[in-house]
């Protein structure tokens, strides 16, 4: 199911008239004049919204003799939400070039001439930061804590604040004074 599709039936969930129209459908095949009746409702009003559950494709309608018959699409709503939320969003590029546009516009705040002017005190921030600075180190390579340290200090005098925070935003790991860049 796709991110539209998804909108759509929600969107046509979200009336209570359709929701009776449903679980009337679920008990068995019904055509327009029963369900009518059945929820004391018009022709005309069970039509109008039969047709906004076929377009979202929660209702399947089929001929029989004289009468459209019409029965609930269970295909539909064997999808799970987590399903839905999986599947890629139309709009994922867009949104990969805002979060781009928000890490330069971070790295412009806080680098100048390819130093840091400060730490910055948001997480969020930092982190962009924190990556930026890990550009610097190649990796799977094993470093000792000066050579560590010189390259940050490359960086921002306060190496020992950036080489912990890198360490706990798992950035780096450290075992037995050996680091290594994941």
């Amino acid at each position: 199911m796709t991110e539209l599709q998804a909108i759509s039936l929600f969107k046509c969930l979200a009336d209570k008239s359709r929701i009776q129209i449903l679980k009337s459908l679920m008990e068995e095949d019904m055509y327009v004049e029963r369900l009518s009746e059945r929820l004391s409702l018009t022709p005309a009003t069970i039509s109008f919204h039969l047709k906004k559950l076929v377009d979202a494709g929660a209702v399947k309608s089929r001929k029989e003799q004289y009468y459209t018959m019409y029965a609930i699409n269970g295909d539909v709503f064997n999808v799970s939400i987590l399903d839905i939320l999986k599947e890629k969003s139309e709009e994922k590029s867009l949104q990969d070039e805002r979060d781009e546009a928000y890490r330069k516009k971070v790295i412009d705040a806080f680098f100048e001439y390819g130093k840091l002017k400060s730490i910055p005190s948001q997480r969020k921030k930092e982190l962009i930061v924190l990556e930026e600075i890990a550009k610097a180190f190649e990796k799977g390579r094993d470093y000792t804590e000066r050579e560590i340290n010189l390259i940050i200090a490359d960086f921002h005098d306060d190496f020992c604040t950036i080489r912990r925070d890198m360490i706990s935003e798992h950035i780096l790991t450290r075992d037995n004074m050996i680091y290594r860049k994941l």
